[in-house]
């Protein structure tokens, strides 16, 4: 409000260099802080000065020339976009090439806060010839660089098929690979961010990434003491498993789904979700590899999930991937019953303590894996007590269920009148000649009649 931009911007030009970077450091410091004062740097004409003196200037000048760009573009697309027209990023790119590791930092900082807005940035970064450098910089031998270019290859790559391809054909997998081992937290969060970004988008780059023989070393990196090295090593392997079966049995093989389960067991929060959503996609494409989900103990940490997780999207992702799991056959149902799943579900679909979108996922989960487990579940114990709180379109499932299993099986008849089964049927208000109706005649005809009554 002073008119403190107008009186930086001279002092960019000064003859003094120490007075012109400190006066840039002053802008970037300024434009970081919020987005009003970022816009003030725009239209107070600033870019031009920094962008003809980024290529001439010392590299303390760089240094701090492109904080500013950095701390302009962080805010939004539209401020990104003004730097991109202001001809910075060709300087920036220049700046890639510098001997000093500190500029090359800082430039490389600068293009990844323009390339994470959007793909028509992102592009615009690629158009002048960042990547190629950028993998480059990866191969530094300064950590600090490492991190930042990595972190950049990450922002291009997460837009677009095409943008991750560019990423690809400048070689950058096979150094990413190399870095997963690496003892520093923060260079690996970044690196398997980058593959991660990379894998997601299709088959053949989730194809290619794999081929880098990340596995099983990316497995490690689940028992990291660093909570974001343990998300982002889940959510890399979480980007490979749902795209076919091949990949998700690749994982198996490589011991990843029990690597993956004992993740989930000894975490909370957020920090579960990417396991949560792994087992769910590796569950999803066939009935071994659900198989092989049940048989590594995969179905008590979802279900411990439910009962230890308060956010509803974290519960409605572990219903997701029981339901997944629980889908295939009646085996596979029962697997899931076993684990007193069900009266979770239907508490979770009966709840109406908060209506919001999440609520209603989570109660849509919970009803389709319900269904799906129902439909195919045998196991008669776990259905005995939805007998006594089930709403009535999930009903007509479970008695469904019953109406098809006690005419063949004795044992289950007799347990089904002591547990107050047929009791329970005899309350329900069928409509005459409905399908409910004929399940339950299906289920009164297994017994004599004075029982019956």
């Amino acid at each position: 409000n002073s008119g403190v931009m107008s009186l930086l911007r001279p002092l960019l030009l000064d003859v003094v260099p120490t007075i012109q970077q400190t006066a840039a450091l002053a802008l970037g410091r300024l434009a970081n802080y919020n987005d009003a004062l970022a816009e003030a740097v725009v239209k107070g004409n600033i870019l031009p000065h920094l962008v003809c003196s980024l290529s001439e200037q010392n590299r303390f000048y760089k240094k701090a020339a492109a904080f500013v760009l950095r701390a302009v573009a962080k805010h939004s697309p539209q401020l990104a976009q003004a730097i991109v027209q202001s001809g910075a990023l060709e300087m920036l790119v220049i700046c890639l090439e510098d001997f000093d590791p500190g500029v090359k930092e800082a430039a490389s900082w600068a293009l990844g806060y323009i390339a994470r807005h959007n793909s028509e940035l992102s592009q615009a970064v690629v158009d002048a010839g960042a990547v190629p450098l950028l993998v480059l910089c990866i191969q530094e031998p300064e950590i600090a660089l490492k991190r930042i270019a990595a972190s950049t290859l990450s922002d291009i790559s997460k837009h677009s098929p095409e943008l991750a391809q560019t990423v690809v054909d400048a070689g950058a997998i096979a150094h990413l690979a190399q870095m997963i081992l690496n003892p520093d937290a923060k260079l690996k969060r970044q690196v398997l961010s980058a593959l991660s970004q990379i894998a997601k988008h299709s088959v053949d780059l989730a194809e290619l990434v794999v081929e880098a023989e990340i596995f099983p070393v990316v497995l490690t990196c689940l028992k990291d003491s660093d909570e974001y090295v343990k998300k982002n090593g889940a959510t890399l392997i979480r980007e490979i498993a749902k795209h076919t079966p091949e990949l998700s049995q690749l994982i198996v093989n490589a011991g990843g789904v029990a690597a993956v389960i004992d993740y989930i067991g000894s975490c909370r929060g957020t920090v579960r979700l990417p396991g949560i959503m792994m087992l769910g996609y590796v569950a999803a494409h066939s009935e071994n590899l659900s198989m092989a989900v049940i048989v590594s103990k995969g179905i008590p940490p979802l279900c411990a999930c439910l009962v230890e997780e308060h956010e509803d999207h974290i519960k409605a992702a572990a219903v997701w991937a029981l339901g997944q799991a629980g889908r295939h056959s009646p085996e596979h149902a029962r697997a899931v019953a076993v684990a007193n799943v069900l009266p979770m579900l239907l508490a979770m679909y009966m709840d109406t303590h908060s209506s919001d979108d999440l609520q209603l996922k989570a109660s849509i989960f919970a009803k389709r894996a319900l269904k799906n487990i129902l439909e195919k579940c045998t196991y008669l114990p776990a259905l005995e007590p939805l007998l006594h709180d089930a709403p009535p379109n999930i009903m007509k499932h479970i008695v469904g269920q019953f109406s098809k299993v006690l005419p063949h099986d004795s044992k289950a008849r007799r347990l089904f009148v002591t547990t107050g089964g047929l009791k329970k049927v005899q309350e329900i208000k069928a409509e005459p000649g409905s399908l409910l109706q004929e399940y339950i005649n299906t289920i009164n005809n297994c017994y004599p009649e004075e029982i019956v009554r």
